[in-house]
């Protein structure tokens, strides 16, 4: 099996592709205004998204994450996730959302093929999770969490950002809901993005923070898998659930990149916050340019640099996650 590797000596077994742009969250760090459509080219289609895997799978990628804006608002994410789960060499298909259409739709993604599960779940006090969100959906997510463990997913992981001000203090509530649920709860850094500049100021906090303070509890780090996204995961023997910490300002994040993105137009982007997307649409018009599209991927990774900018305020061309999958 053919294996990705940049100049920087990484490995690459994980894509994380967009499927939409759009998302139906009014998330106050993400999109507070809600999204709009620009006018420009329509997302992948099914039959894109199957050549596109395709061809990452044969450079040997095989866990491939369907990302939005909100994936779950494509109606034919079903069939797009029986798709990626008939390419060969795929072994792990997981899925972000943010869970409010789980208990509606989870079984069938489940028997379609979905073998993990990332849900986005900022708060557990649900006044909180709707004033973050700008929706009240806080008990299907949690009906949806509950019904993803009670299936039997390779994986559950609950993504929070951390907020200052806003839901660093709930530490101790999370401690208490994880201690019987065996996921994983990830506290993500809050990262700058184009347009999300004085709210960063505002509300960013450190993950160094949490960090201390499991330390100090006695959770001690977890090893990492080969295809983990970024993660540092923490365990605790009276704890059924884990904690990661994804910080990317913190030393060396770059470092164990193993992940590339495509875009919901079928931009290859090297890096979340690069300041260049490449086209491969042109190359996913056929079954019969597959080869050349794996050409295509393997010369562009030539160009991946040895880490992002964001210690400097460069945040690329990424406006918002919504617009790139996160």
């Amino acid at each position: 099996m053919q294996t990705l590797v940049d100049r920087h000596g990484r490995t690459f077994p994980y894509l994380r592709l967009s499927l939409t742009e759009a998302c139906n969250y009014r998330c106050s760090y993400c999109l507070p205004d809600g999204w709009r459509a620009d006018g420009g080219p329509r997302f992948l289609d099914a039959d894109e998204v199957r050549r596109l895997v395709s061809a990452f799978a044969g450079l040997g990628m095989w866990k491939i994450r369907l990302t939005g804006g909100e994936p779950s608002l494509r109606k034919d994410l079903t069939a797009i996730i029986a798709a990626v789960a008939a390419t060969p060499g795929v072994r792990k298909i997981a899925l972000t959302t943010n869970g409010c259409r789980l208990p509606r739709h989870l079984p069938r993604w489940r028997a379609a093929g979905l073998t993990a599960l990332n849900i986005s779940l900022d708060s557990l006090d649900r006044e909180r999770f709707r004033a973050i969100t700008g929706r009240d959906h806080h008990d299907d997510v949690l009906a949806g969490v509950d019904q993803a463990l009670a299936m039997g997913f390779e994986a559950v992981k609950l993504n929070a950002v951390l907020l200052r001000d806003i839901n660093d203090d709930e530490l101790p509530r999370w401690l208490d809901w994880l201690r019987d649920r065996p996921l994983a709860l990830r506290f993500i850094e809050l990262m700058r993005t184009g347009d999300n500049g004085e709210y960063f100021e505002r509300h960013h906090l450190g993950a160094d923070v949490i960090e201390d303070r499991l330390r100090a509890a006695g959770w001690t780090p977890c090893p990492r898998a080969p295809d983990a996204g970024p993660a540092r995961e923490y365990s605790h023997p009276d704890y059924a659930g884990r904690i990661g910490l994804i910080a990317p300002y913190s030393k060396d994040f770059c470092v164990g990149c193993n992940r590339l993105r495509v875009t919901a137009r079928g931009d290859l982007r090297l890096c979340l916050f690069g300041d260049f997307g490449v086209p491969l649409r042109p190359l996913l018009r056929e079954d019969g340019q597959r080869d050349e599209l794996m050409q295509r991927i393997r010369a562009l990774l030539g160009h991946k640099a040895a880490g992002h900018f964001l210690h400097e305020g460069k945040t690329g061309i990424t406006p918002h996650l919504a617009s790139v999958g996160g």
